[in-house]
Parts: C-alpha cells; sequence; structure tokens
C-alpha cells in the first residue's frame, strides 16, 4: 500500500476510535466534534475528507461495531470440544466482556439506543448475536439438550431481554463491575428452566469448562 494511502487509513481509523470513546461516553447528540478531533489528533479537514458529517461518521463506528460482533460470533459459533450451551454461554460472556473493555461495541449500544438510529437496531450487532444465539438453540434442541417442549424462539428473547437490561444497567454501575459474569447469568437463569435434566446435573456436578485458547489470548 502507498505511504499516502496508509496514512489515511490510519487517519481514518484514529479517528473511528476517537469518536467511539466520545460516542460511548456522552451519546451522538452530546458529544463533540472537537473532542474527538483532539483525542485523535487529526484536523478538521481530514476528518472531513472521510466522513460527510458527523451522523456519517457515527455510522462508521456502527459498521465497525459490526465487524467486532460478527468476530466474536465467529469465535464461538463452531468452537470444538463445546456443546450448543457452552459456546453460547461463551458467546454471551464475550459480549459482556467487550461492552466493558471494547470501546467500539460499547459506543455501537449507546448510539442504536438513540432517535437518529432506532432502524439500525435491525442492521446490527443485537442481530449478528441473535441469529448466532437461535442457532445454536436449535443445534441444543436436536442434540435433546432442552426440556421436552421448549420454545427456542422463548428462551433466545428472555435471553436477549436480560442481556438488554443488563446493558443499560452497566451505565448505571461502577466501572468495576463484572459485565461479563452479569451477562453470563443471563443464559444460566433461563437454562435453568428449560435446559434438560441430564444436562443440568452434568453442568452443576463439572460447571462451565475453560478454552484454553481464548483464557490465554484474554490473559
Amino acid at each position: 500500500m502507498p505511504r499516502q494511502q496508509e496514512r489515511a487509513r490510519r487517519t481514518r481509523a484514529a479517528i473511528v476510535r476517537s469518536a467511539a470513546t466520545e460516542f460511548a461516553r456522552r451519546g451522538f447528540a452530546a458529544a463533540s466534534i472537537n473532542a474527538i478531533l483532539e483525542q485523535s489528533n487529526a484536523t478538521k479537514g481530514a476528518m472531513y475528507f472521510h466522513f460527510a458529517s458527523k451522523e456519517d461518521l457515527a455510522r462508521a463506528v456502527l459498521d465497525e461495531g459490526l465487524e467486532h460482533y460478527r468476530a466474536i460470533v465467529a469465535d464461538w459459533i463452531d468452537a470444538p470440544g463445546l456443546d450448543p450451551f457452552e459456546r453460547l454461554h461463551g458467546l454471551v460472556g464475550d459480549l459482556g466482556a467487550a461492552l466493558h473493555d471494547d470501546v467500539v461495541i460499547a459506543a455501537e449500544f449507546r448510539l442504536v439506543t438513540e432517535p437518529e438510529f432506532a432502524e439500525e437496531v435491525k442492521l446490527r450487532g443485537s442481530v449478528v448475536w441473535g441469529r448466532a444465539g437461535y442457532q445454536l438453540a436449535r443445534e441444543a434442541q436436536e442434540q435433546g439438550l432442552f426440556r421436552p417442549g421448549v420454545d427456542l424462539r422463548r428462551f433466545i428473547e428472555s435471553v436477549a431481554s436480560s442481556l438488554a437490561g443488563q446493558r443499560y444497567l452497566a451505565d448505571l454501575t461502577s466501572p468495576d463491575t463484572d459485565v461479563r459474569s452479569r451477562f453470563e447469568a443471563c443464559v444460566e437463569v433461563p437454562l435453568e428452566a428449560m435446559a434438560s435434566q441430564e444436562w443440568l446435573e452434568r453442568w452443576r456436578e463439572q460447571g462451565w469448562p475453560k478454552r484454553p485458547d481464548k483464557d490465554e489470548s484474554v490473559g
């Protein structure tokens, strides 16, 4: 890649990350372009070279967030050696950790709750993880891991609504709150009501398995 193109790519990436930080902290309406520029060490001209408006910049943050969601899903959807519930638990736990640690996902969570981007919910991260969650739930049903007669959509909707509540609570609690554990509970509680007795007995005895490759990469 020519040096000028690489410089432009780096500038754009810095602006997007700086914007994510600002949107996550203050929301879209209150976000300051000047603060974004100061944090990214970019000029106003450079910003408007890459983005036509503040809204265009916010959509770039949303697009970046979508890619981060897809990466989390890809890590877990076919993770070897784990049953579907274990993969769903890992997926949701990583979403919680990302909400705490990944400013782009934190910004995506914030932006899709604002009126300017209300329609974006149908295109963004919740849909990506929701489809993956439903796929894993269907696999679990095919493997007999649910109790007979469980409605898969009801299961996923109960997980999703719990996650939404925990997401809002995360804004009101200490930055040191263990968001991962709170998100994981959003899977554990419905499973206690809907998983098969055989699966529950095994889980209560053995707990959630560790995944060494992920643990080592996070550490």
